[in-house]
């Protein structure tokens, strides 16, 4: 992996506030502050709270496809929906991973074709809306 990459993969953790999971292609982990249970049981699995975002080798104009999930909140889906779609990010999926969960847990997916440090910021932006 080129120096140049790295760094690139670097500064996009850091604007995420997140952790490096893989250089090639770059993903990283940013866990939110949810406190989960499920089947009663309190769980602090990455399953639960995480948020996972990557970008693929870009084009000839230095863009990306970029790609997010995130466990979200019931109370937090249209609001962050309507900061993505501002942001011209592409809602891809919403659903849920769990049975008696509590609080209820979904999953979104989005995506977008952008350099990877604006898709970065863009996400970054929008994450303001959510509780953590």
């Amino acid at each position: 992996m080129s120096k140049d990459k790295h760094n690139l993969c670097q500064q996009f953790a850091q604007i995420l506030n997140g952790t490096i999971l893989n250089q090639d292609p770059c993903t990283v982990l940013r866990l939110r502050n949810i406190d989960a249970e499920i089947l009663g049981r309190p769980s602090q699995s990455s399953l639960t709270r995480g948020a996972l975002f990557s970008f693929e080798s870009p084009d000839g104009q230095g863009r990306t496809l970029n790609l997010g999930e995130t466990v979200i909140l019931q109370d937090e889906i249209n609001p962050f929906i309507s900061e993505l779609r501002e942001r011209n990010i592409i809602v891809t999926a919403l659903h849920n991973h769990w049975l008696f969960d509590e609080p209820r847990l979904f999953y979104i997916h989005f995506e977008s074709i952008d350099q990877p440090l604006d898709f970065a910021k863009k996400a970054a932006e929008s994450f303001q809306v959510l509780q953590d």
